[in-house]
């Protein structure tokens, strides 16, 4: 009886370099293959993250997240029941974490700052619960957002409830210099709010008029939370300064990142449903430029589906057409490059240590959500 051949099989095995049997058949993969492979999974390694930051705080974020959990409890059940789905609906929790990192850098050995990075983190949620009611959204980070769930009324009232809680936190820290910083930034950012319905489906919004949107609704919170680690390490003014200045450059690049990651991302990795900014008629920096780019014709598409809200099978799929050609989406994130560049200048003034690393790094992987 004639064996198979085997002689021929260790032919291959010797012009491959490799085999690889899939259902008992010899794959010729070729050494070529096996570099790109192996190049791929460096390029991989080396994308930046969050857990290079999130290691170094984790001791404290564990006691930040026992704050939290601490904090809105109430008999009144629903509080607690709204507030944790939001809470355990997951995100990186980065705001808390600037908070930690910034006390880090500034060598702070005491524990203020775990109260009142779960203060940030109140005002955060918050701000959440009533974006999701504005913006009449369905889904928040993947799942059914809490107004889905429990209604506009319960989630406003919660909303509330924990900006009033995150009061509780600033006062029993006990310094006039942290409340002034925390509450300045929750009124700027209830401005935002504001300004961004005037601006809502009015797509000859300037770019000027966007910036001021984001600085106060998004980028205004991280600029606080960097600034208070400065503050209980009880630094110099021109750190305290430059601490803010890297959590609003920062905070500015993440929502120009996020205005892209609408028009661009697939909505898993994105945690909400692909084109909602345009659904909702909301007015970001790529609408802003393909306006401003625009002819006649591109702006009358632009009046009927974001300022009379007049959408139409195809409508989104065109937009970001029109967003192409006019290369909006690169644009808007090279100034989110340039806003991440400011906020790592910012750190310059800071002498090197891990953390100062991790900070940096959270720059880039900000950035590089987009890709």
């Amino acid at each position: 009886m004639v064996r198979p051949c085997v002689a021929a099989r260790q032919s291959a095995r010797v012009l491959s370099g490799r085999t690889r049997g899939i259902a008992g058949v010899a794959k010729i993969v070729s050494l070529n293959d096996e570099r790109e492979a192996k190049r791929e999974a460096e390029q991989e390694a080396r994308k930046p993250s969050f857990d290079r930051l999130a290691r170094l705080v984790d001791a404290d974020m564990s006691r930040v997240n026992q704050h939290i959990l601490d904090h809105m409890q109430s008999p009144v059940a629903l509080i607690p029941q709204l507030a944790g789905h939001l809470i355990a609906a997951g995100g990186k929790r980065l705001r808390p974490m600037m908070v930690c990192a910034a006390a880090q850098l500034c060598g702070y050995t005491g524990s203020r700052h775990i109260g009142l990075a779960a203060c940030v983190e109140f005002i955060h949620t918050a701000t959440l619960l009533h974006d999701d009611v504005v913006d009449e959204s369905d889904l928040r980070r993947g799942q059914e957002s809490a107004n889905a769930l429990w209604g506009n009324q319960a989630s406003v009232l919660v909303g509330d409830f924990l900006f009033s809680r995150a009061f509780q936190l600033m006062t029993a820290d006990g310094q006039l210099k942290v409340l002034k910083i925390l509450s300045d930034a929750s009124a700027v950012i209830a401005e935002g709010e504001v300004l961004q319905l005037m601006t809502a489906n009015a797509p000859d919004t300037s770019e000027e008029d966007y910036l001021r949107v984001i600085r106060s609704k998004t980028a205004a919170l991280f600029a606080a939370a960097t600034q208070i680690g400065a503050v209980v390490a009880e630094r110099p003014a021109k750190e305290e300064e430059a601490l803010s200045s890297y959590g609003m450059n920062l905070g500015i690049a993440f929502q120009l990142v996020d205005d892209v990651l609408d028009y661009s991302a697939d909505q898993a990795a994105l945690g909400k449903t692909v084109g909602d900014d345009f659904r909702e008629g909301k007015v970001t920096l790529p609408v802003v430029l393909a306006w401003r780019r625009g002819d006649a014709e591109e702006r009358e598409f632009w009046r009927r589906t974001i300022e009379r809200s007049d959408q139409r099978e195809g409508d989104l799929d065109h937009a970001m057409r029109l967003m192409a050609k006019h290369g909006t989406l690169t644009d808007t994130l090279d100034r989110a490059r340039h806003y991440g560049a400011i906020a790592r200048d910012a750190l310059g003034l800071f002498p090197q240590a891990d953390i100062k690393d991790a900070m940096l790094e959270a720059i880039d992987f900000v950035i590089d959500r987009a890709y």
